[in-house]
């Protein structure tokens, strides 16, 4: 039986795949696992500075796998939630690659990376109103934060399907490309995020995401306590080396 989820690392990228095209890459308990297991792994490997996750066979995640559902299998990890990934991101910034459709826990989990490449024919939406459920694995919590608070209630209501096009305009997808592309932009898009430096990186996604709860009178401190070490590192001397030098740095993450 074929793997749920596949893992590829080249050049400081790590591409994860849903392997599941015969069920849409429906997300399973194996996937769940599978995707769990693959960021831990990849989050703590030195030669990884950016991950992309994609789904097998033209289609990115058509959510929650229902037949497994109603077995009561789970598609939820402990600790990290829908498909491994919705409520404990890595640390490393993370692209989604879309193909086809990215509907319900598949938009959640577009929703879950940083950056958005997608095919002009990708489809998004949130139908688990459709079905008598409820987007419980970040949709909810993700998509006012991200595009104009009546749009994302136009998706969470009525459960329909919008284009690329649609939520490009609305700021979600950083790059639309023709269909079968997206991956391929994706690791154009990596390729330019890893040449910088690890540590670097990590901050300051760190400091993105987190300083959305940070009171304005202690944000320039909370700031300081993650960036701070960035600065004492050996690669924020090599980068000033590098510059003046006028050759590319070896980062060492470190």
């Amino acid at each position: 039986m074929p793997e749920a989820v596949l893992t590829e690392v080249s050049d400081g990228v790590a591409v994860i795949t849903i392997n599941r095209p015969e069920a849409r890459n429906a997300v399973n308990g194996a996937v769940a696992q599978g995707m769990a297991a693959a960021i831990d792994e990849l989050d703590a490997r030195a030669d990884v500075r950016v991950l992309i996750l994609t789904g097998a066979g033209g289609t990115f995640s058509a959510g929650m796998d229902l037949k497994a559902f109603l077995t009561g299998e789970t598609p939820n990890v402990p600790g990290r939630g829908f498909g491994g990934l919705v409520q404990h991101p890595p640390s490393k910034p993370v692209i989604a690659a879309v193909e086809g459709y990215a509907l319900a826990g598949g938009f959640e989990l577009v929703l879950s990376c940083d950056l958005v490449v997608a095919s002009e024919e990708a489809k998004f939406g949130l139908p688990e109103v459709k079905r008598g459920l409820v987007a419980g694995a970040g949709g909810l919590l993700r998509l006012p934060a991200r595009i104009p608070y009546h749009l994302a209630m136009e998706i969470a209501l009525t459960g329909d399907h919008f284009s690329t096009a649609h939520l490009q305009a609305a700021g979600l997808v950083n790059t639309v490309v023709p269909a079968g592309q997206a991956l391929a932009a994706a690791r154009e898009l990596a390729a330019r995020i890893a040449q910088n430096a690890p540590l670097a990186l990590a901050a300051t996604k760190r400091v993105v995401v987190e300083s959305r709860d940070w009171d304005s009178a202690v944000a320039f401190e909370r700031q300081g306590e993650i960036i701070m070490p960035v600065f004492t590192s050996k690669d924020a001397m090599e980068g000033a080396a590098a510059f003046a030098e006028k050759r590319a740095p070896n980062w060492r993450g470190e």
